[in-house]
């Protein structure tokens, strides 16, 4: 599975990434990407997926010149739900859009959400990435292999948390390893978290056996010793990171990530167009390339209605896989 989505839109941050600025002669006046006020709405808490993603863009849109003084701001709650509730709410508001991706795909599933995606207006799908499999640095687990050995034994004493709620990529993601362990989806101790941020501290405090999230969520952390990565979950491995996919350890797993960029419903043609314009001059940025290359990001741009056919087929996706699973 895999979600994303764009916009350019967002204040900057220093929580996250990014490489050194890179210098450019862009012009927003040129490109017609300049939306002054625009606010870009992250719906779960600091340091999540969502929250890098959407800071990474407002950096990356303000050091290139697209547009200016965009701000950031977090809305958690329900797996991303209470924030997509705002957002449809803010019909015709123009200079309003949130960051999101698989997850809230998920969660307006599995909290029966009365609205949906297709209440929004799609801008643009911007990244895929990977899972990771991760422990604590003194987890007694060195190996993928040692973490499912122990987890076969006793599924509900080895507890697995990910920053997203019942339907999300974090839970489909180790439902997907259990399945392929042979361990049955109902014995599987799930703890969901609102985001990647709150997931950390319990990884790192040993409150779980081990936890699962994107990949650029937990960088820092596992290249600084301070989590031990296992496996990821994609097809490929992740260049500079040591670890294989599930698919070479023996497991048949095969899942990744997306995120991206809506807005509210209502928005006339020009204001769409606008914020269309904003992402792909982003996209197509020496500073969010270089942003991507650092947070281990792939490129999976996508936009307008080509990107609302992709939503709506992967709500059909989540819904077909939580059957599948018996969930």
């Amino acid at each position: 599975m895999c979600l994303r989505t764009p916009l350019a839109l967002l204040g900057a941050a220093v929580l996250v990434l990014v490489g050194p600025p890179l210098l450019t002669t862009g012009s927003g006046t040129e490109t017609g990407t300049q939306i002054p006020g625009l606010r870009l709405m992250v719906p779960n808490t600091p340091g999540g997926g969502y929250d890098i993603t959407a800071r990474t863009a407002a950096k990356n849109a303000e050091d290139a010149g697209l547009t200016h003084t965009i701000e950031v701001f977090n809305l958690p709650g329900a797996g991303g739900t209470v924030g997509l509730s705002r957002l449809v709410s803010e019909h015709g508001n123009g200079k309003l859009a949130m960051s999101m991706g698989l997850g809230v795909v998920g969660a307006v599933r599995s909290n029966d959400a009365p609205k949906t995606l297709a209440d929004t207006t799609p801008v643009a799908r911007l990244t895929e990435e990977q899972d990771v499999v991760v422990v604590a640095e003194d987890s007694p687990y060195r190996t993928v292999d040692d973490l499912i050995g122990a987890w076969k034994e006793d599924p509900g004493k080895l507890p697995v948390c990910g920053g997203s709620p019942p339907g999300g990529p974090d839970h489909i993601a180790p439902m997907l390893m259990a399945r392929a362990a042979g361990i049955a989806s109902k014995q599987v101790n799930y703890i969901p978290f609102d985001g990647g941020g709150e997931l950390l501290a319990s990884i790192l405090g040993n409150k779980v056996a081990f936890g699962v999230s994107g990949v650029g969520e937990y960088l820092d952390q596992i290249r600084a010793g301070e989590l031990r990565l296992l496996a990821v979950t994609g097809p490929e491995r992740v260049p500079g990171l040591d670890a294989p996919t599930l698919r070479e350890a023996g497991y048949d797993v095969n899942f990744t990530n997306w995120r991206g960029i809506v807005a509210p419903p209502g928005l006339t043609g020009t204001e769409r167009d606008k914020l269309v314009s904003l992402a792909e001059e982003l996209h197509d940025s020496e500073e969010w390339r270089a942003s991507m290359k650092h947070n281990g990001w792939d490129d999976a741009f996508l936009t307008g209605e080509e990107f609302g056919d992709f939503l709506d087929a992967e709500d059909k996706r989540v819904v077909s896989v939580l059957k599948e699973l018996g969930l």
